[in-house]
């Protein structure tokens, strides 16, 4: 099918694609940069939150907090997922990161021998 090949049209990449294109570019530290400046926007606004619903706006808070978690889930986690690699080039994130997973794996191993002897006794 080499007519095929050739009527194929090259469209621009969307703009989404580009970005993440020029993140996965960026060198590690400023790679982090690029992590934080989301992280330190969103996390507040979560202690925030807080305080407006403990102020008695509770309707208010529950939906500052629900936008801070949206936008935690679908924009920090996004960007980690870019820059992780540059991130683990980094030796103390990559210390870090292994102590990170070693604990979330012992965690889960915990939690799923604790849900085993529940079942296996019922």
């Amino acid at each position: 099918m080499p007519l095929m090949a050739r009527l194929r049209i090259r469209r621009p990449m969307p703009f989404l694609g580009r970005l993440r294109r020029r993140i996965q570019r960026l060198k590690p530290y400023p790679s982090l940069l690029v992590l934080l400046v989301p992280l330190t926007l969103v996390e507040p606004l979560k202690m925030a939150a807080l305080l407006v619903a403990g102020k008695g706006h509770w309707l208010s808070g529950t939906g500052m907090i629900i936008a801070a978690y949206a936008a935690s889930l679908f924009i920090v986690e996004r960007l980690f997922r870019v820059v992780k690699p540059k991130l683990l080039m980094l030796h103390w994130f990559a210390t870090t990161w292994a102590f990170v997973e070693r604990t979330r794996a012992a965690a889960i191993a915990a939690c799923r021998s604790i849900w085993n002897g529940r079942t296996k006794r019922t």
